[in-house]
């Protein structure tokens, strides 16, 4: 069988990896075994914070409406329970859109909530 010699895939790889942690501090952005390591653990900060950023919308979302909601003197909570109560179809997204861009649009939302 015939000799195989893997210099060429290996400085391919090696040159791929040490792409991907450019900019990185100290020896793992020269050092490939530090460069893996860190590459293996930027992937799976990047996939948490995935997960975390869907949260920090939400929070964001809330904030926003709950901010609007106390000029009129009700609270997010009561809100959201009126929202579920008259089956009201609109999200928490698509409703802090509206209040930032549309105030007087929001208010009408609210008013009919009361109403009923």
């Amino acid at each position: 069988m015939a000799r195989v010699k893997k210099g060429v895939n290996a400085i391919k790889n090696r040159r791929n990896t040490l792409r991907k942690v450019k900019g990185y501090r100290h020896g793992r952005s020269t050092k490939e075994r530090q460069a893996n390591e860190a590459i293996f653990h930027a992937g799976t900060y990047a996939f948490a914070h995935r997960r975390d950023k869907k949260g920090d919308f939400r929070r964001l979302w809330n904030v926003r409406m709950s901010a609007i909601l106390k000029e009129g003197g009700l609270s997010y909570s009561k809100f959201i329970n009126q929202l579920k109560k008259s089956n009201v179809a609109l999200d928490r997204k698509i409703l802090s859109e509206i209040a930032q861009t549309n105030p007087e649009t929001f208010k009408k939302i609210v008013e009919t909530l009361a109403r009923p």
